[in-house]
């Protein structure tokens, strides 16, 4: 499987998944239309679902124009399906979603939303983690609770060290910024934002991450219980 980013609206990655057997692919929500077709036009590439993390517009925005070009599928989260427009496929906690040669293990994740899900392809080695974790950060807590966030985080560390960790915002720089700040001799970290800045300069995306480089340098994976977890997210809201 091969991993398109795709830039959408201001800050954020959808992602194409494709599988070059035969030219089949996933996309991981699609912000908007458009990109996502100016991607595969001329391209012979079947475009057969959407899988979207969680509800919110900037996730969801392309899901009603992809659907009614592509007659494609769309999978999310069981409790998210009058939340996710035109979606087909509901999908649970634990559960294995197999599609053509596509095989990911669904994780409910909650904390930013009651509903989040991440797609872990483990076969491939990669996760789509939207709005929880990102690169050297975490999603805002909106409608679950610090408790919530705080285990969907170490569900997600709980994965292969090599895992490639694709998110949904280019949040990258900033969040380097708030880590530092609180993690000021962490070598591995400043490492990190230089290889960041080289990539930012020569206009390059700063994921994926992996999952050995985040438990390094993330400082919100590094909080080892829920008090220090939840100081530090109340700090990066004012940050």
């Amino acid at each position: 499987m091969r991993v398109e980013i795709i830039p959408c609206l201001q800050d954020n990655y959808s992602y194409l998944i494709i599988d070059e057997t035969n030219n089949t692919a996933c996309v991981v929500d699609p912000s908007e239309a458009l990109p996502i077709i100016d991607f595969i036009s001329n391209k012979n590439i079947n475009l057969k679902y959407i899988l979207n993390t969680h509800h919110h517009f900037d996730h969801i925005g392309g899901n009603k124009d992809l659907k009614k070009k592509y007659n494609l599928s769309v999978v999310g989260f069981k409790g998210d399906k009058y939340r996710i427009p035109e979606i087909d496929i509901l999908v649970e906690d634990n559960e294995i979603w197999k599609a053509d040669n596509f095989e990911a293990k669904i994780f409910h994740i909650p904390g930013h939303t009651k509903g989040h899900i991440s797609f872990f392809f483990h076969k491939d080695k990669f996760v789509f983690t939207g709005d929880t974790l990102f690169s050297l950060g975490c999603g805002r807590i909106f409608e679950g609770t610090y408790q919530e966030m705080f285990n969907s985080l170490n569900k997600i560390k709980n994965l292969p060290k090599d895992t490639k960790i694709y998110c949904g915002h280019e949040y990258t720089l900033q969040n380097s910024k708030f880590c530092i700040k609180h993690d000021s001799n962490n070598l591995n970290l400043k490492k990190k934002i230089s290889k960041i800045n080289n990539k930012i300069k020569n206009n390059l995306p700063t994921v994926p991450s992996t999952m050995e480089e985040e438990l390094e340098c993330n400082i919100f994976l590094r909080a080892n219980n829920l008090e220090s977890f939840s100081k530090l997210r109340d700090l990066k809201d004012n940050f």
